[in-house]
């Protein structure tokens, strides 16, 4: 059904207290029980990787109806702890400070010094790392499609069936989707570039406010190509 509501959860960058609270704005909606799309980036840059995840297993673990997206960071961090490095177009290590994943070890307590080789690094990581949560980021998906929206992490790549995206087109790519104006058959609901806020364009609904950046962490609900914002005083329409 086109009209069925369904929740979304922008870009969470190690907030783990932002995320409560914004799981708390989605229990207080007239609508809660409906799914909950998070649209990926659950790993670096904040305080609280570790939990993040652990917020997110157990809602997975008690059943929720809960969808959870490939952020790249989230592949990034797989990568790292399953030894293949960055892939393409990943240029930089998950470690390198522009990428963020030792402020997602110091979560697990991993000594992630400077003068520490990335091997011995990476040994402490396996050992720190919950097997669960290695699970949970080999789970994710790189999309979701309702009768109504497709979620992805990043966006598409325009005039492409959903079904024939390049994996790294869904978690990397930026100007040749941002810019483009044409409408893609169902509103692509995206996070990855960071904004000040949540910003409908009509063909799309960015959904990344900047929590990795300290701002606040979006959660919307949607009906249709229509989209509210979830704040402490109700909807807002977006």
């Amino acid at each position: 059904m086109t009209d069925a509501p369904i929740f979304a959860v922008g870009d969470i960058h190690g907030q783990a207290g932002m995320l409560a609270a914004a799981l708390d704005r989605i229990a207080a909606d007239p609508d809660a029980g409906a799914p909950v799309v998070f649209l990926g980036d659950y790993v670096d840059r904040g305080p609280d990787t570790r939990g993040v995840i652990d917020l997110l297993c157990e809602g997975q673990a008690a059943g929720l109806p809960w969808v959870l997206l490939m952020g790249n960071h989230d592949r990034y961090m797989r990568n790292f702890l399953d030894g293949r490095g960055p892939q393409k177009p990943e240029r930089l290590s998950w470690l390198d400070p522009r990428v963020g994943g030792r402020s997602a070890l110091r979560s697990y307590g991993v000594d992630v010094g400077e003068a520490r080789p990335e091997a011995d690094i990476r040994a402490d990581a396996l050992e720190a790392v919950p097997a669960r949560h290695l699970a949970f980021l080999r789970g994710l998906k790189t999309y979701h499609e309702t009768a109504a929206q497709i979620f992805v992490h990043a966006g598409m790549r325009p005039g492409v069936p959903l079904a024939k995206q390049a994996e790294h087109d869904l978690l990397w790519i930026r100007d040749t989707f941002l810019d483009d104006p044409r409408d893609h058959g169902k509103l692509v609901v995206h996070g990855h570039t960071a904004l000040d806020g949540p910003v409908h364009y009509g063909n799309r609904l960015n959904l990344d406010g900047g929590a990795g950046y300290g701002r606040p962490l979006s959660a919307a609900r949607l009906v249709g190509r229509r989209a509210w914002l979830l704040s402490g005083r109700g909807r807002i329409a977006l």
